[in-house]
């Protein structure tokens, strides 16, 4: 017998009929007991007792991007809707709503780069269908007056700050494979979009990555993002949480990997090897 629905999961079942009988299947799979699975596998150091707790532990990022690299957006809404009802729990206020909303429209953003911007389209008209007006944000976070030097500048910082000692061999195996890319990589990803840090940190950012590549099968990039997230202060603890969670995910979305997702090494000099 198939366990009972929530009443968001049969909502977004409804919603999402269209889609093909496997994927359908799947989001019956995505019940309050296995988000709160996904959320214990985190060990977040303050227990969830009020809602700044709430907002800074990471486990609806990394669940939410890997959804939708998965192509399995009512997972996304569900994601969201589990972590509101708990902010929500906590008194909160409609700031902080407001933020963890935002908080989840930029990590699908973000991800867009690495899953495909198709996905993460999907993943973010599917979530601004059901959210609450008061929640909805109507002004771009970027400012658009940014000038493309300015990201260049501020993109090759962060590059530098992800992949630290391998940075510029990276830089030039991009460039080398497409003049384009490279550039595209420096000023579009890492000064755009990965460098705009007022809502999701470099940390969480590096988060974002690694759930999006582990979605997409990309076992290089998991290695080099894996590597860049220790740089930038994750514990091996901490990064081994967020690659399960991203896997289970993933595997719930219907996602499988030709030869399984990079284990976490103890190092990131052992990552890179």
């Amino acid at each position: 017998m198939l366990p009972r629905l929530s009443a968001t999961a049969t909502t977004s079942i409804k919603k999402y009929s269209s889609q093909p009988l496997s994927q359908a299947m799947t989001a019956k799979l995505t019940t309050s007991a296995f988000l709160s699975h996904l959320k214990s596998l985190y060990p977040f150091s303050e227990a969830a007792s009020n809602a700044d707790a709430v907002l800074q532990n990471p486990w609806y990022i990394a669940a939410a991007v890997a959804f939708s690299g998965g192509g399995h957006t009512p997972g996304v809404i569900s994601v969201f809707q589990s972590a509101l009802e708990e902010l929500r729990s906590k008194q909160c206020s409609i700031e902080q709503q407001k933020l963890l909303a935002n908080r989840v429209r930029d990590a699908l953003f973000k991800s867009g780069l690495t899953t495909g911007y198709p996905k993460a389209i999907e993943s973010l008209i599917a979530l601004h269908q059901v959210m609450p007006v008061e929640l909805r944000e109507p002004s771009m976070m970027r400012d658009p007056g940014t000038s493309i030097e300015q990201y260049a500048s501020d993109g090759a910082v962060l590059f530098k700050q992800v992949y630290g000692e391998s940075a510029g061999p990276v830089q030039q195996a991009l460039n080398d494979a497409y003049p384009d890319l490279g550039w595209f990589s420096n000023t579009v990803g890492y000064g755009l979009t990965y460098g705009f840090t007022s809502l999701l940190s470099p940390l969480e950012t590096s988060y974002v990555l690694v759930s999006a590549l582990i979605s997409v099968d990309a076992p290089r990039q998991i290695h080099w993002h894996i590597a860049g997230a220790r740089r930038n202060g994750a514990s091996l603890a901490e990064i081994k949480a967020v690659r399960e969670i991203a896997i289970e995910a993933s595997r719930h979305a219907g996602v499988g990997w030709k030869s399984g997702v990079p284990e976490v090494a103890d190092t990131i000099e052992q990552q890179l090897v």
